[in-house]
């Protein structure tokens, strides 16, 4: 299985500090967040890995990980933000067969590979990962019931449940012929969770519970959770 990391976007979020770098290499504690969704690959066994960021961005990228980390990277530019499922396309060049995708601001700290082997050995084409928060109205938000998703709705006024769909996805190379179909948000972006509602209308997605933890990086406060983490229980 391969890997790609989203570090693109416009990083709004993280303002000022993003009007004059790329979000993904502020600090969390004593690393860039860029480190994390790498090493979250790298961790569970996925060593090629794809970097997908802005033209102004990507070549301090090529420097930073590679003397960091013994995986095998590539980089592709996505020359303007239209959004999560956009920037997966750019991948099609690079995957052969199943891969994850994991988001830039997401940090996740657990171990996936018994996730990894059961959507490999499934017939399904897309896996998303869930974890229960105190916030979930911030976030796209599954309802299950039992082993089947039936339901994602992205930021929901009044969540039906806590399960928030994370920034880490398992797909097959199917999902390049699904993209094309998808129509551009209000904001103008192709949207993540349309995709996976994709999967979902077709019977094609599952999903596992994330047990560790995970931080939205993508934000003051969850910037400072984090680090305040990793500071002290990593």
């Amino acid at each position: 299985m391969k890997g790609v990391v989203l570090a693109g976007g416009r990083g709004t979020r993280l303002r000022p500090m993003t009007d004059v770098m790329n979000k993904h290499v502020l600090p969390v504690y004593d690393e860039p967040m860029i480190f994390y969704p790498v090493r979250t690959l790298i961790d569970n066994g996925i060593s090629e890995i794809l970097v997908i960021s802005t033209p102004e961005h990507i070549g301090g990228y090529i420097q930073l990980l590679e003397e960091e980390f013994d995986a095998d990277f590539s980089y592709k530019v996505q020359k303007s933000p239209e959004g999560i499922a956009h920037a997966v396309r750019l991948a099609e060049d690079f995957v052969d067969d199943r891969f994850a995708v994991v988001l830039g601001d997401n940090i996740v700290i657990d171990d996936l590979s018994a996730s990894i082997e059961r959507f490999e050995a499934s017939d399904s084409d897309c896996m998303i990962f869930l974890k229960e928060v105190s916030d979930p109205s911030r976030y796209g938000v599954a309802e299950v019931a039992g082993d089947e998703v039936v339901d994602i709705t992205e930021k929901p006024a009044e969540p039906e449940t806590n399960n928030a769909v994370i920034g880490l996805y398992l797909y097959t190379d199917e999902v390049f012929d699904r993209i094309p179909d998808l129509n551009k948000s209000d904001r103008g972006e192709l949207e993540i969770t349309d995709l996976n509602e994709s999967y979902l209308d077709d019977g094609r997605l599952t999903y596992s519970v994330l047990d560790g933890e995970w931080f939205d990086v993508g934000t003051p406060d969850g910037l400072l959770k984090a680090s305040r983490f990793v500071a002290e229980d990593a």
